[in-house]
Protein backbone atom coordinates (compact mmCIF):
# COMPACT_ATOMS: atom_id res chain seq x y z
CA UNK A 1 0.00 0.00 0.00
CA UNK A 2 1.30 3.44 -0.92
CA UNK A 3 1.06 6.61 1.13
CA UNK A 4 -1.75 8.87 -0.11
CA UNK A 5 -4.13 11.39 1.44
CA UNK A 6 -6.01 9.96 4.44
CA UNK A 7 -3.51 7.14 5.03
CA UNK A 8 -1.87 6.71 8.40
CA UNK A 9 1.87 6.17 8.04
CA UNK A 10 4.60 5.43 10.57
CA UNK A 11 8.22 6.12 9.82
CA UNK A 12 11.58 6.28 11.51
CA UNK A 13 13.63 9.38 10.87
CA UNK A 14 16.97 10.90 11.67
CA UNK A 15 17.23 14.67 11.43
CA UNK A 16 20.53 16.44 10.78
CA UNK A 17 21.35 20.13 10.37
CA UNK A 18 23.28 21.65 7.48
CA UNK A 19 26.57 20.65 9.13
CA UNK A 20 25.54 16.98 9.34
CA UNK A 21 25.08 17.16 13.12
CA UNK A 22 22.33 14.80 14.30
CA UNK A 23 19.59 16.77 16.06
CA UNK A 24 16.85 14.17 16.52
CA UNK A 25 16.18 10.55 15.72
CA UNK A 26 13.30 8.14 16.30
CA UNK A 27 15.51 5.08 15.75
CA UNK A 28 15.50 2.96 18.88
CA UNK A 29 12.26 4.64 20.01
CA UNK A 30 8.72 4.88 18.62
CA UNK A 31 8.40 5.80 14.95
CA UNK A 32 6.70 9.05 13.99
CA UNK A 33 3.01 8.46 13.19
CA UNK A 34 0.91 10.87 11.14
CA UNK A 35 -2.25 11.21 9.07
CA UNK A 36 -1.24 12.08 5.49
CA UNK A 37 -2.72 15.15 3.85
CA UNK A 38 -3.67 16.97 7.06
CA UNK A 39 -0.66 19.30 7.42
CA UNK A 40 0.70 17.48 10.44
CA UNK A 41 4.22 17.20 9.00
CA UNK A 42 6.67 19.62 7.45
CA UNK A 43 5.39 20.35 3.93
CA UNK A 44 8.54 19.13 2.16
CA UNK A 45 8.64 15.93 4.19
CA UNK A 46 4.97 15.13 3.58
CA UNK A 47 5.44 15.73 -0.16
CA UNK A 48 8.42 13.35 -0.20
CA UNK A 49 6.38 10.58 1.48
CA UNK A 50 3.66 10.50 -1.20
CA UNK A 51 3.63 7.14 -2.99
CA UNK A 52 6.11 5.52 -0.60
CA UNK A 53 5.41 2.04 0.86
CA UNK A 54 6.60 -0.01 3.84
CA UNK A 55 10.34 -0.64 3.66
CA UNK A 56 11.08 2.40 1.51
CA UNK A 57 14.10 4.38 2.68
CA UNK A 58 15.15 7.79 1.41
CA UNK A 59 17.12 10.91 2.25
CA UNK A 60 15.73 14.39 1.72
CA UNK A 61 17.17 17.83 2.31
CA UNK A 62 14.68 20.61 2.99
CA UNK A 63 15.48 24.31 2.58
CA UNK A 64 14.07 26.55 5.36
CA UNK A 65 10.89 27.41 3.41
CA UNK A 66 10.04 23.66 3.20
CA UNK A 67 10.98 23.06 6.84
CA UNK A 68 10.46 25.47 9.77
CA UNK A 69 10.50 28.71 7.78
CA UNK A 70 12.97 31.54 7.44
CA UNK A 71 14.41 33.34 10.46
CA UNK A 72 12.61 36.60 11.19
CA UNK A 73 14.94 39.01 12.99
CA UNK A 74 12.05 41.02 14.45
CA UNK A 75 10.51 38.06 16.26
CA UNK A 76 11.54 39.20 19.74
CA UNK A 77 8.76 39.82 22.23
CA UNK A 78 8.62 40.52 25.96
CA UNK A 79 6.42 38.26 28.06
CA UNK A 80 5.86 37.88 31.80
CA UNK A 81 8.10 35.10 33.13
CA UNK A 82 4.96 33.62 34.74
CA UNK A 83 3.69 32.79 31.22
CA UNK A 84 6.69 30.61 30.33
CA UNK A 85 5.84 26.90 30.46
CA UNK A 86 8.15 23.88 30.59
CA UNK A 87 10.56 24.40 33.50
CA UNK A 88 10.71 25.72 37.07
CA UNK A 89 13.94 27.67 36.74
CA UNK A 90 14.76 29.57 33.55
CA UNK A 91 18.08 30.39 31.95
CA UNK A 92 18.98 32.29 28.79
CA UNK A 93 19.08 29.94 25.80
CA UNK A 94 16.43 27.55 27.17
CA UNK A 95 13.37 26.61 25.14
CA UNK A 96 10.00 27.49 26.64
CA UNK A 97 6.39 27.26 25.53
CA UNK A 98 4.01 30.21 25.65
CA UNK A 99 0.30 30.32 24.91
CA UNK A 100 -0.42 32.82 22.11
CA UNK A 101 -3.29 33.62 19.77
CA UNK A 102 -1.83 31.01 17.40
CA UNK A 103 -1.97 28.34 20.11
CA UNK A 104 1.08 27.05 21.94
CA UNK A 105 4.32 28.40 20.58
CA UNK A 106 7.89 27.28 21.19
CA UNK A 107 10.23 30.16 22.02
CA UNK A 108 13.88 30.62 22.99
CA UNK A 109 14.76 32.80 25.98
CA UNK A 110 17.08 35.68 25.05
CA UNK A 111 17.03 37.82 28.23
CA UNK A 112 15.61 37.42 31.72
CA UNK A 113 14.56 40.25 34.03
CA UNK A 114 12.87 40.08 37.43
CA UNK A 115 9.36 39.67 36.05
CA UNK A 116 9.72 39.86 32.27
CA UNK A 117 11.58 37.74 29.73
CA UNK A 118 12.59 38.63 26.18
CA UNK A 119 12.00 35.64 23.92
CA UNK A 120 12.60 34.79 20.27
CA UNK A 121 9.43 33.42 18.68
CA UNK A 122 11.26 31.90 15.71
CA UNK A 123 11.11 28.10 15.79
CA UNK A 124 14.48 26.84 17.10
CA UNK A 125 15.09 25.27 13.68
CA UNK A 126 13.91 28.25 11.61
CA UNK A 127 16.34 29.37 8.95
CA UNK A 128 18.04 25.98 8.88
CA UNK A 129 18.40 23.60 5.96
CA UNK A 130 17.50 20.19 7.39
CA UNK A 131 18.30 16.69 6.16
CA UNK A 132 16.07 13.73 6.97
CA UNK A 133 16.81 10.05 6.57
CA UNK A 134 13.45 8.29 6.50
CA UNK A 135 12.34 4.65 6.61
CA UNK A 136 8.64 3.86 6.22
CA UNK A 137 7.57 1.13 8.67
CA UNK A 138 3.76 1.06 8.37
CA UNK A 139 1.03 2.33 6.04
CA UNK A 140 -2.68 1.78 6.67
CA UNK A 141 -6.05 3.33 5.91
CA UNK A 142 -7.14 5.90 8.48
CA UNK A 143 -10.26 5.10 10.51
CA UNK A 144 -13.41 7.21 10.24
CA UNK A 145 -12.70 8.70 13.67
CA UNK A 146 -9.15 9.65 12.71
CA UNK A 147 -10.41 11.32 9.54
CA UNK A 148 -13.11 13.26 11.35
CA UNK A 149 -10.59 14.47 13.98
CA UNK A 150 -7.81 15.06 11.43
CA UNK A 151 -5.16 13.17 13.42
CA UNK A 152 -4.08 9.68 14.47
CA UNK A 153 -5.49 7.84 17.47
CA UNK A 154 -3.89 4.99 19.44
CA UNK A 155 -0.18 4.12 19.38
CA UNK A 156 1.90 7.09 18.38
CA UNK A 157 -1.12 9.35 18.00
CA UNK A 158 -2.81 12.09 19.99
CA UNK A 159 -4.65 11.27 23.20
CA UNK A 160 -7.67 13.35 24.13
Amino acid sequence: MQITTNCVARFHYTLKDENGVQMETSVGADPMTYLHGHDSLLKGLETALVGKSVGDKFDITLPPDQAFGELHPDNEIRVPISQLQGAKKWQVGMQAVIASEQGHQQVTILKLGHTMATVDTNHPMAGKTLSFTVEVVEVREASEVELSHGHVHGAGGHHH
